[in-house]
């Protein structure tokens, strides 16, 4: 009854920027932590950046300074703005959402998105 919707990603130069989309939608009451996640070919699929319903957030210190995220609540999509990217952020970019839907209040669901692929290449 939950989907996440990823967008944004393609094709970037090193050192350019790219920000990513996660919008959420279906039967949804509220959403608490969202986060992003990235799987490189080969790779465990590792947490890039996560923000709680409160606005904290927590970051890979691989991409602390150079990513932020961010959420706008009356929209239902969660953001990650990529600066200064490098060939080695190169993955599939995941969006990860804790849901509590309108049928049941008193439970907290992990919902994922399909991935969006961001390449940086020269």
């Amino acid at each position: 009854q939950v989907q996440l919707v990823e967008s944004g990603g393609g094709l970037v130069q090193p050192g350019g920027s790219l920000r990513l989309s996660c919008a959420a939608s279906g039967s949804i009451l509220t959403i608490n932590n969202m986060g992003w996640y990235r799987q490189a070919p080969g790779k465990l699929r590792e947490l890039v950046a996560s923000i709680t319903s409160g606005g904290s957030t927590n970051y890979a210190d691989s991409v602390k300074g150079r990513f932020t995220i961010s959420r706008d609540d009356a929209k239902r999509t969660a953001y990650l703005q990529m600066n200064a990217l490098k060939p080695e952020d190169t993955a599939v970019y995941y969006c990860n959402a804790d849901v509590v839907t309108i049928f049941d209040p008193s439970f907290e669901g992990d919902y994922w998105g399909l991935g969006t692929q961001v390449t940086v290449s020269s």
